[in-house]
């Protein structure tokens, strides 16, 4: 009997690398890097490490066409090539090794990791790691931040890092830079609760650790790349309410009758729309917006799109937001349904206002709401609630109405005495998803 035997899978080095080249490397990683046949990498890191590779060796320059790496290994390790990856750094720590792992067999790579320029730069200011936040802007330049902005911004998760950590190491990139972060803490009201270092060009003969300035100082400086920032708290980071905090705490559209969901309803209402960590989250007729705001609280993962077309709240919205220091809320100016087409599908919604389009707006919601998500919708009048559910039985879902009528103790004269509220009717449905039966066999001969 002949056995057929097969070379087994040269693997592909995934090295860390720092800018001292190979001063940097252990003597295992320097003899892989010197025996490759492919080597990928950075324009910048393949000229670094120009003298040590083997001058028959192949080189791919990634930048650009990160996308077609995985490709480029496969095809060299069918060829039996022995494939060295250059990264900077630790290679797992928001770096190349992750993404190569998901898309190749996990046998096919070896990470060799370095110290991180993270570990680096805390290591200059003499700041212990262990508790920091590590955080990367290597993301698509979405220009300097704006208050309210979505998700897709590059600096959105960097924000969101800031506002639940005392301790920030973040890896930075040519267009997110220092004082790009800078401008963001001054725009969110939190540049004087942070003090920022950026370490410039570690391990390289123009290495420099800049220290001790004012974070709206910072925001006009330039910086030498590479680089890393750190951020630490210069006072108690807040511990806010999640949840039904007082009408007085929003500000409201006076003389005028405020447009506030009163906290009673607000927390019930909240409490319908079964939110989670994650979750997407409209607001439609935001009024102060308080729903929207409370719900970004809860949802510190996801995001709320708020849509509200008196400009005068609109005002009052904004001025919420930034009191309640909430980042994960982007506010339209408008009139629904006119915009929902750009918003993601929600996972929840709440209508706290239709503005005359309420069956049309029903329709469109419950065809964008993900399955098992939840409509929530507050009415005072009585045409509004009739419309709400002559449309929802015509539209064949699950929906059910609860009324709720607070009463607030108030002073009389040296007593107390019971004041009513506005009675509110909740209308809540579900996007149920009845899954299809599976079609039967045909079991006949």
């Amino acid at each position: 009997m002949n056995l057929e035997t097969t070379n087994p899978l040269e693997k592909c080095r995934i090295i860390g690398v720092l800018d001292d080249g190979a001063a940097s490397l252990a003597p295992t990683a320097l003899a892989h890097l010197e025996r490759a046949q492919l080597v990928i990498g950075g324009a910048r890191t393949l000229q670094l490490f120009s003298n040590h590779l083997d001058p028959a060796a192949q080189r791919q320059d990634l930048t650009g066409a990160l996308a077609q790496v995985p490709e480029w290994i496969r095809a060299a390790q069918a060829e039996n090539l022995r494939v060295v990856v250059l990264a900077t750094g630790d290679p797992l720590c928001h770096g190349i090794a992750a993404y190569l792992a998901s898309r190749l067999c996990i046998e096919a790579i070896e990470v060799i990791p370095n110290v991180s320029t993270l570990q680096l730069a805390c290591a200059r200011l003499g700041l212990p790691w262990q508790d920091m936040k590590f955080s990367s802007v290597h993301s698509k330049d979405a220009g300097d931040w704006a208050e309210g902005a979505e998700p897709g911004h590059g600096l959105y998760a960097l924000l969101r890092d800031i506002r639940h950590h005392d301790r920030l190491a973040i890896l930075t990139s040519p267009a997110n830079t220092p004082d790009r972060i800078a401008r963001m803490l001054v725009t969110e009201g939190l540049a004087d609760d942070f003090e920022m270092a950026v370490a410039e060009r570690l391990c390289q003969p123009g290495e420099r650790i800049v220290s001790g300035m004012a974070i709206s100082a910072a925001a006009q400086m330039p910086f030498a790349d590479p680089n890393v920032v750190l951020l630490w708290r210069t006072c108690v980071r807040p511990s806010p309410v999640l949840l039904g905090l007082p009408d007085a705490s929003y500000q409201q559209r006076y003389p005028e009758k405020g447009l506030i969901t009163k906290n009673e309803v607000r927390v019930v209402s909240l409490a319908r729309m079964q939110l989670r960590a994650a979750s997407v989250v409209w607001d439609i007729g935001a009024g102060s917006g308080s729903v929207g705001l409370e719900a970004a609280r809860l949802c510190r993962q996801g995001h709320v799109y708020a849509m509200e077309k008196n400009i005068d709240d609109s005002a009052i919205v904004r001025a919420n937001r930034r009191a309640l220091g909430i980042s994960n809320h982007t506010l339209v100016h408008g009139k629904a349904p006119e915009g929902l087409q750009h918003w993601p599908d929600p996972d929840a919604v709440f209508v706290g206002g239709s503005g005359g389009e309420l069956a049309g707006l029903i329709r469109l919601i419950l065809q964008r709401l993900k399955p098992e998500g939840w409509l929530v919708m507050n009415f005072v009048t009585l045409e509004n609630l009739a419309v709400a559910v002559e449309t929802l039985k015509s539209l064949g879902v699950a929906w059910d109405v609860l009324q709720l009528q607070a009463s607030r103790s108030k002073p009389i004269l040296h007593m107390n005495r019971m004041a009513a509220e506005n009675p509110v009717w909740l209308v809540c449905a579900q996007k149920v998803v009845v899954a299809k039966a599976p079609a039967k066999e045909n079991n006949d001969d």
